[in-house]
């Protein structure tokens, strides 16, 4: 089973995946769960940001 994201779904997946790579980039975890995080979102697109989004760390806010 293959599945092939092409078209407005690969550019919406493409976003969120920069989108969820900046924040973990931003947040305040280590540098070793930064590398995991960002290679699960890279590996995996779609199963990677919705974990990202449930378990994942947030950039921290300014303020």
């Amino acid at each position: 089973m293959r599945v092939e994201v092409t078209g407005i779904g690969g550019l919406i997946l493409l976003a969120l995946a920069i989108w969820a790579i900046v924040s973990v980039v931003g947040s305040n975890s280590g540098m070793g769960k930064k590398i995991i995080w960002i290679m699960v979102i890279l590996l995996l697109p779609l199963v990677g940001f919705i974990a990202w989004l449930f378990f994942g760390p947030r950039a921290a806010k300014n303020g």
